[in-house]
């Protein structure tokens, strides 16, 4: 797989296929996080699990929530709290857009991948609508009739 110039440099470390599973994606965002040093080897294991973490602005700061990163076996006492709250490095524009859109629309800000760039950790968050019941079976349809052509493409050629 050649890499071109927008994935060079970046490891992705875990990802919350649940997300695109659960919610609408509308808007998409690069966040930095502030991270202990025992949380960043932890993710250089690839100790993370994102599938029930949020995100959330509270006190003009963008917080992370209920993001697992278990602990870093070679640490000593000084371990890290694995469900901590983490702060998430957005600017103050970017903040000003996703907050109205949350508190008056009811979305959620939702981490969809978690990933090094540059040697920098980073989460990339979407702000998502939750799917009801129907739509997650249109989705799944839509998926299984993709997949029958591409099947039937595939016999052709």
């Amino acid at each position: 797989m050649a890499r071109t110039p927008e994935t060079a440099g970046i490891k992705i470390i875990g990802k919350n296929r649940r997300a695109f599973h659960e919610y609408h994606i509308l808007d998409t965002w690069e966040a930095g996080l502030v991270l202990l040093g025992t949380e960043v080897k932890a993710l250089r294991a690839g100790r993370v699990n994102l599938g029930d973490s949020f995100g959330e602005i509270r006190d003009g700061e963008g917080w992370l929530c209920k993001m697992h990163i278990g602990p870093y076996e070679m640490a000593n006492r000084e371990n890290h709290d694995p469900f901590r709250r983490r702060k998430m490095l957005l600017n103050r524009r970017e903040l000003r857009k996703i907050r109205p859109r949350i508190e008056e629309q009811g979305l959620t800000l939702v981490p969809l991948k978690i990933y090094f760039k540059h040697g920098r950790v980073k989460v990339e968050l979407g702000l998502g609508r939750g799917k009801k019941l129907h739509d997650k079976r249109q989705d799944k349809a839509s998926k299984d009739v993709d997949r029958r052509i591409a099947r039937e493409v595939g016999k052709r050629s």
